[in-house]
């Protein structure tokens, strides 16, 4: 069953406040530490969210001005990210904060009276306003956990895992287009362990393929926070294993994915 968008933007402001509590006490200094995404610092994180909350916003409130926009940007290639994450690091650690939280604010006004059935622009297909504010939080978590890697912090699993999850699972065709690979016919049944203990699942039950394991460990897998050897996930069948050694539930460019660091790192 869908996710009311009230909800939706009631756990996306949730899952802000998470990040905000890391980020608000944070000396200048730590904004520069690096984090485990190559060339970025804390710094860059927070002005990734930061822009592509005020990008989203603007998709949804003036689509043609967005898509001229992020047809310039997207010129610049692949790299794209890295080209608005330079531009950025002449912000002070303050300024980078409150415009974080401004451009936070901002879409989450926007998307509270936003028609939900509005489809809005992206960097690829459209999506609906659910699946943008979806994307948003996935965002905030992936990102927030380079910041809390970076900074030492350790976040609580939480049921807002299920929408990471959620798309991670619907980015399954997505995942093998981007790699230039054809999108298995077969199904592949996604069951996870909620942070509560439950259990969430996605596809027959008697597929002959599955990935099972924590929300958590599923979450970090398709975001590409952690590589799979750091992972308990049990993936049983070829279309799974496949699924999971390239599986990226965000827009963009294939990622390269991250490094071992050892089991239960």
């Amino acid at each position: 069953m869908p996710v009311p968008l009230v909800d939706l933007l009631a756990d996306l402001a949730a899952e802000t406040e998470v990040l905000d509590a890391i980020l608000a006490d944070l000396p200048a200094d730590g904004y520069e530490r690096p984090t485990p995404a190559v060339g970025w610092a804390v710094r860059d994180q927070v002005s990734h969210l930061a822009y592509f909350d005020e990008t989203a916003t603007l998709a949804a409130e003036d689509p043609d001005r967005f898509r001229a926009e992020a047809a310039e940007l997207m010129v610049l290639g692949d790299a794209f990210p890295d080209v608005v994450a330079a531009r950025h690091r002449r912000l002070s650690a303050p300024e980078l904060l409150d415009w974080f939280r401004g451009a936070r604010k901002r879409l989450l006004d926007v998307f509270g009276v936003v028609d939900p059935k509005t489809r809005v622009p992206w960097y690829g297909p459209d999506m609906s306003i659910a699946s943008s504010v979806t994307a948003r939080l996935m965002e905030t978590w992936a990102h927030g956990q380079d910041v809390a890697d970076a900074l030492g912090v350790r976040r609580e699993p939480t049921h807002r895992l299920r929408h990471v999850a959620h798309l991670g699972v619907r980015t399954f065709g997505f995942t093998f287009r981007l790699h230039g690979r054809e999108v298995p016919t077969g199904p592949v049944r996604v069951e996870l362990t909620a942070p509560d203990g439950g259990v969430w699942g996605w596809g027959p039950e008697d597929a002959r393929d599955a990935v099972r394991g924590t929300a958590l460990d599923f979450c970090l897998a398709v975001t590409q926070r952690r590589h799979l050897d750091d992972l308990s996930l049990d993936i049983v069948g070829p279309v799974a294993t496949e699924w999971m050694s390239i599986a990226q539930a965000y827009a963009g460019a294939p990622g390269p994915g991250r490094a071992s660091m050892g089991r239960g790192a």
